[in-house]
């Protein structure tokens, strides 16, 4: 939750978070007795008086089993003060909306912006931001205390009844208490990995109490307050929902055709479920009498359908009328996620709609226009934006992959013998050839196919069913992990072509290259550039209206070149990627692959968005949600239409105003910025694939075994063994650092390289200050830096660092203490601040509650692996130091 002032409830916090710190203790107290309460308080007072030798000393003292209590108590708390830094964000959002007050990101005042520009209705009525929600899980808490996170959400809420004396104090003490109990007494994290299914599951509960009762308000505000400046809008979606679970297999073999259909499936009994219920709420509602006011033919059509018989029905055709409705949406229900062909029943969400239209209609004509508002106006809206599909789910797969299938089918074929030996050329060239030319399907021979052929033919199969069943949105495009060159694309559209989703003039599913590495997102114009130009491909982008998206990865680039590296290749690459397309008439739109972390693209998303280069969102942009950032943007619907409204706003926001010094100055400061960010990325190189200790001490000065080991999600922490930077995952690569309190990823490089470029001249300096003051993207970037570091604690890191006994191992952290302490120096002087998180009071407050208590968590978890490591814990035990992961991550909040 990002960059609302909340000065106004800081007291609230204040005096929630004492209520909850005293409940927790009494919690612990009769749990576990007044020893190990002592042990916990005394612990508690050593790390705020920072004490951190005694406080070592003292957790080297206390045993396995005592150190489960202790652990889940210091786990525990930052959850606590995470709850109600949630309720009091809601709180002040409902407040300052309700009263008319201005904050970062509110809708009105961005759409007054809007309304000055020529191309204001334009702008309005075309831009989609799309969240997509993806498996990528550093959110480590079961789904048990997920659930009591949220009762305790509800309770917190009331807080300020109980201050006004509007409720008992003594009853709300008492349920809260409970819960506090609950949560002492119920497994913090997961004993079974999770499966696929399992993600599913766990992601669409954020849909029916929070993401779509906040999109279906926050579009029928949008299109309030467009009406108000005379931009009437025809049915914009300023906000629709991507989903990866289920389609997108890149690294986890887990992910099949099954999935992805049971992914669509659940979806579809998601958004099916939430209409049933808004249905049966009208119904009830509807209790018009025919007596007393006039129905339409429509409506009395659609009566006359009903299977309620019932003689209390007879006068009440507006019942009668959603009685049918009913029956025909629980068959089609049914059909869509059972299989089973019932009668009657919509083939197609727009024929739902169109009854409720009929209903609607009736209403207007017999002066029944208030009750359209409410319940009636948020299903038309919620059936428009979600159809019968709820989320388009994204296919992924690296493109290894697909070669490998492509180049088997070709051998079967018999039209090549060795496709991977071909040069990049001589692919091209046949693959073109298969698509224009042939029409006949490479699969259909008789030679045996090889599991890994059958799998990914069976999931492009089933693509086109649900695409067929559900609807074109379903799923609207395929990414290609790694994309390197143009035969990387064409071979997917061969794969495309197997199932009839791609023809010489038609593309059902979009192809999308992932660039990801900085040398591919340096090498992705000349791609692109080459792939635009071809014909077949101007064929399947005019079927897409236009459009071509790429994505663009931040985790992989950044882990292969640092942070400076990743965030400037990013930057230039979309500016050179849109202009190709303006080239070649082709609208390209930008699909971020953030992460939770800075060291993954993340950060707050409203800096994030507004800072991307002027003109490169055209009017859709795409990002992905992760991890434990999916909880806390939309664990309810307060929060939720926040941070959707912060979207929307910084996009509109984008496309407008272009918010950086003249032309001139802009160019000098990419000159300067080419030449930093160079050095920074040699630097980061030099230690992390140079320094043949590196890799020694990032598996033993960090959590990465047991990190790789925790019920975190389906996908492995890896691709292959690990046995070099290269193969780890870009999540736990993140997580582990942030666990050990260094946070490399998201600042490594950076001093040094500011540093070189001021020794050269010391003017640099002053240029390097007014680039922060003018800039959106380089102030977003130090800012990320910033606030970085503000999490990090080098002494914590120091302690680390003693696990590895061999000292040229150790040595590595010397390097990186002296990188942390310039990067530091050299961030304050280019903001011209004091101290981090001068400009996020809010942020810094947050910190001061929490730290005390996440920071006993690491030394905590030193120990436990220390005695992990040297055979002292059973299996058992091990889960001890996954309690430890879990509590340092909450505290975090933004740790993958």
């Amino acid at each position: 939750m990002e960059k609302l002032e909340t000065a106004s409830t800081g007291q609230v916090i204040r005096e929630e978070v004492v209520i909850l710190t005293d409940l927790l203790d009494e919690t612990v107290q009769h749990l576990a007795g007044q020893k190990v309460f002592d042990q916990i308080q005394h612990l508690t007072q050593l790390s705020k008086d920072k004490q951190y030798q005694l406080l070592e000393k003292e957790i080297a003292t206390i045993s396995t089993e005592d150190m489960e209590v202790i652990a889940r108590y210091f786990a525990i708390l930052p959850l606590l003060i995470n709850i109600s830094e949630d309720v009091d964000l809601a709180y002040e959002v409902n407040y300052q909306n309700n009263m008319s007050k201005d904050y970062l990101g509110k809708l009105s005042t961005t759409i007054e912006q809007v309304s000055q520009n020529p191309e204001a209705l334009s702008v309005l009525q075309n831009v989609t931001v799309v969240p997509v929600l993806t498996a990528h899980p550093t959110q480590v808490q079961r789904k048990t205390m997920l659930g009591l996170t949220k009762n305790i959400h509800v309770l917190l809420r009331r807080y300020r009844d109980v201050r006004m004396g509007l409720l008992n104090k003594d009853k709300w003490m008492d349920d809260l208490r409970r819960q506090i109990d609950l949560m002492m007494q119920s497994d913090i994290i997961r004993e079974k990995k999770l499966k696929v299914k399992n993600e599913i599951t766990n992601v669409t509960e954020y849909y029916q109490t929070s993401l779509i009762p906040a999109i279906t308000t926050l579009t029928t505000e949008y299109q309030r307050l467009a009406t108000e400046k005379g931009l009437p809008l025809n049915a914009p979606k300023p906000i629709t929902m991507g989903m990866w679970i289920g389609g997108d297999r890149d690294g986890n073999p887990f992910v099949t055709a099954e999935t992805l259909r049971l992914s669509a499936e659940t979806q579809a009994e998601v958004i099916l479920s939430y209409y049933l219920g808004k249905i049966a709420e009208l119904y009830e509602a509807f209790a018009l009498s025919v007596g007393l006011v006039g129905t339409s033919d429509g409506v009395k059509t659609l009566a006359e359908q009903s299977s309620d018989t019932s003689i209390y029905r007879e006068k009440e055709l507006y019942r009668k009328a959603f009685h049918y409705i009913t029956e025909k949406l629980t068959n089609t229900k049914r059909y869509l996620t059972e299989n089973q062909d019932l009668s009657p029943r919509y083939d197609k969400a727009s024929d739902f709609k169109a009854d409720l239209i009929t209903i609607k209609q009736s209403l207007l004509e017999n002066k029944g226009e208030n009750l359209i508002k409410g319940d009636l106006a948020e299903l038309l809206e919620a059936v428009r934006i979600f159809g019968f599909y709820l989320a388009s789910i994204d296919l992924r797969q690296d493109s290894s992959i697909q070669e490998a299938c492509v180049a088997e089918l070709l051998k079967a074929a018999n039209i090549e013998a060795d496709y991977s030996a071909l040069s990049e050329q001589d692919k091209v060239a046949l693959l073109l050839t298969e698509l224009k030319d042939d029409p006949r399907l490479l699969s259909a021979t008789h030679v045996e196919k090889s599991e890994l052929l059958e799998k990914e033919l069976a999931i492009y199969q089933a693509a086109r069913e649900l695409k067929d069943k559900l609807g074109e949105e379903v799923i609207k495009q395929h990414i290609i992990s790694h994309t390197e060159n143009v035969s990387d694309m064409l071979e997917l559209a061969i794969m495309l072509k197997e199932v009839g989703l791609v023809d010489t003039e038609r593309a059902r599913v979009q192809i999308v290259p992932l660039f990801e590495t900085i040398e591919d997102l340096d090498r992705a114009s000349e791609t692109m550039t080459e792939y635009l130009a071809l014909d077949l491909v101007k064929n399947w982008i005019s079927s897409q209206n236009g459009y071509q998206e790429i994505m663009l990865g931040y985790s992989d680039s950044n882990k292969d070149g640092g942070y400076l590296s990743s965030g400037w290749t990013l930057y230039k690459a979309q500016n050179e990627l849109t202009k190709i397309g303006q080239d070649n008439g082709v609208k390209i739109t930008f699909f971020h692959g953030r992460g939770g972390t800075v060291g993954r693209g993340g950060g707050p998303s409203y800096d994030a968005i507004t800072s991307q280069p002027f003109g490169t969102i055209k009017d859709r942009i795409r990002l992905t949600e992760q991890g434990e950032v999916i909880g806390n943007k939309y664990g309810n619907k307060d929060a939720a239409y926040y941070n959707l409204e912060m979207l929307v706003s910084a996009t509109l926001g984008r496309m407008v105003t272009n918010q950086i010094v003249d032309s001139t100055k802009i160019d000098g400061y990419r000159a300067d910025m080419d030449k930093i960010v160079a050095d920074s990325n040699r630097i980061y190189r030099d230690l992390v694939f140079g320094n043949p200790h590196f890799y020694d001490y990032f598996m033993t000065a960090s959590p990465i075994k047991e990190v790789s080991s925790l019920n975190i999600g389906s996908r492995p922490a890896a691709r292959k063994t690990i046995t070099e930077i290269s193969g780890l995952r870009a999540i736990p690569w993140v997580f582990s650092w942030s666990q050990n309190r260094i946070m490399f990823p998201g600042w490594y490089g950076v001093g040094s390289s500011f540093k070189h470029f001021i020794d050269q001249d010391k003017s640099n300096l002053a240029k390097l200050q007014e680039m922060y003051q003018n800039w959106p993207f380089f102030k977003s970037l130090l800012s990320n830096v910033d606030m970085v570091l503000s999490k990090s604690n080098m002494n914590i890191a120091f302690r680390y660092a003693q696990m590895c006994e061999d000292q040229a191992v150790r040595d590595v952290f010397n390097v990186i203490l002296d990188e942390w302490q310039l990067t530091k120096n050299i961030i304050l002087q280019i903001e011209q601040h004091d101290d981090l998180l001068e400009e996020l009071p809010n942020l810094k407050a947050s910190l001061d509650y929490r730290l005390p208590y996440f920071n006993v968590l690491n030394y905590i978890q030193i120990e436990l692996i220390n005695r992990l490591r040297a055979g002292k814990l059973s299996d058992k035990e091990e889960k001890l130091v996954h309690i430890t992961i879990n509590g340092i991550a909450t505290g975090l909040r933004n740790s993958g």
